[in-house]
C-alpha cells in the first residue's frame, strides 16, 4: 500500500473558515484513500502562513516524527514560509510543496528549493513558479481541481439574481463590486454574498457603511459561510455568479458555478480567464473585465441586466461548458503521478 504524509493548516476543517484551498486539500486526502493509499493527516495549529514560533516549533516536532524515507504532502500555506524547518529534513523525507497561491518571495524561494516537487493548482500558478524561482520543470507539476456534477440552475428567469461566493476581503473585490452597482441602482437586481466575514473585519465594516451609504441594504445580502444543501440552494437561485477578484489562481467558484449551468462575471485576472474557459465550440460562457475597474463591470453588469438575448447565449454557453469539467477523480489521478514521480 503506498503511503502519505499531508500536513495541513489547522483550520482545514473549521466550518466559519472554508476557503478553496482547503476544499481541495480535503478532497484529495479522500480521493488518495480512495484510491488505496495510507493518508495520514497532520493538522498544524497556528496562524499560516503567519506563522508564530509555537507554530513553527509544532511544525518541526511533526517533521521530526516521520520516519526516513516518508513520501510528505505541504500545504502552500505552510511549506511556503518555513524554508528552514523543510531544509532541515529535506535529505530524509520526500518533500512535496502543494501550492495553490505563489507569494513571490525568498522564503518561499527558499522551501521550494528544498523540496523533491511541487504541484501547483493551475497551470498559471505552475508559469508563476517557474519564471520566479529557479526550479526545474519536471519537478513542477499541475494537478487543477475537479467540480462535482449539479444539476442545472433554475435561477430567477429575469437575469437579476446575482451571487459572488467568496471570503469578504479586499483581495476578492468586494468594494470593486459594490461601486459598480452602486451605477447600476436603476435595474432591477439582488446580491447575494455567500463567504466568511471575520478575515478582514475592517473591510467588512467599511463594505457595508458603503453599502448604506448606497442605500443598497435591501438589494445585498452578505449570508457569511453556507456549506451544503444551503450553499448548493445559493446557487441554484443564482442567475450569474460575479468574481470581481483582484488576483486569483483558478477561482474554485468559476467552476462550481458553471456546474451548474450559470455563467460567470470575473476579473481577467490570473488563472480566472483559464478557468472560465470555452465551450468546444469557443464560445465564452460569460463576461471578462479588467481587475480593479469598477466602471468597466457595472457596463458589463448592464449589458446583462438589459440583453435578454445575451443572457440566453451565455446561459447556453455555461451549460455547453459544463459538459466539459474535469471531475476530481482526475485532480487525483494527477497528483497522484506527481508524488508516485517523487517518491521513486
Amino acid at each position: 500500500m503506498l503511503s502519505l504524509h499531508v500536513i495541513l493548516p489547522g483550520d482545514i476543517d473549521d466550518p466559519a473558515s472554508p476557503s478553496g484551498g482547503n476544499g481541495y486539500d480535503r478532497r484529495i486526502c479522500a480521493g488518495l484513500a480512495a484510491a488505496g493509499w495510507s493518508v495520514r493527516e497532520h493538522a498544524v495549529p497556528g496562524d499560516w502562513p503567519r506563522p508564530a514560533p509555537v507554530a513553527r516549533a509544532a511544525l518541526a516536532r511533526v517533521l521530526a516524527g516521520l520516519p526516513d524515507g516518508a513520501l510528505v504532502l505541504v500545504d502552500g500555506l505552510v511549506a511556503s514560509v518555513v524554508p528552514d524547518e523543510l531544509a532541515a529534513h529535506s535529505g530524509r523525507l520526500r518533500l512535496v510543496a502543494l501550492v495553490h497561491l505563489p507569494r513571490d518571495d525568498d522564503a518561499e524561494a527558499g522551501a521550494l528549493a528544498a523540496v523533491t516537487a511541487v504541484v501547483a493548482t493551475s497551470s498559471w500558478t505552475r508559469d508563476a513558479l517557474l519564471r520566479r524561482y529557479a526550479l526545474p520543470a519536471e519537478r513542477v507539476h499541475v494537478a487543477p481541481p475537479g467540480v462535482d456534477p449539479a444539476a442545472p440552475a433554475s435561477g430567477s428567469g429575469t437575469g437579476s439574481a446575482l451571487l459572488c461566493v467568496a471570503a469578504v476581503a479586499r483581495h476578492k473585490g468586494h468594494d470593486v463590486l459594490v461601486e459598480a452597482l452602486s451605477a447600476v441602482t436603476d435595474r432591477p437586481w439582488r446580491l447575494t454574498c455567500v463567504g466568511p466575514l471575520h478575515r478582514e473585519p475592517e473591510f467588512v465594516d467599511r463594505l457595508r457603511e458603503r453599502i448604506t451609504a448606497g442605500r443598497l441594504g435591501d438589494r445585498i445580502r452578505l449570508t457569511g459561510p453556507l456549506a451544503g444543501d444551503q450553499l448548493d440552494a445559493a446557487y441554484a437561485a443564482a442567475d450569474l455568479l460575479v468574481h470581481p477578484s483582484r488576483g486569483e489562481t483558478y477561482g474554485m467558484v468559476v467552476t462550481e458555478a458553471l456546474a451548474r449551468g450559470v455563467p460567470v462575471l470575473a476579473s481577467a485576472v490570473g488563472g480566472l480567464p483559464d478557468t472560465l474557459g470555452r465551450t468546444a465550440a469557443g464560445d465564452r460562457p460569460g463576461l471578462l473585465v479588467p481587475p480593479e475597474d469598477p466602471a468597466a463591470l457595472a457596463t458589463a453588469l448592464r449589458r446583462w441586466l438589459d440583453d435578454a438575448a445575451l443572457r440566453e447565449q451565455l446561459r447556453h454557453a455555461a451549460l455547453r461548458r459544463r459538459d466539459t469539467l474535469a471531475d476530481w477523480n482526475s485532480t487525483v489521478a494527477q497528483i497522484t503521478t506527481a508524488l508516485k514521480e517523487a517518491s521513486a
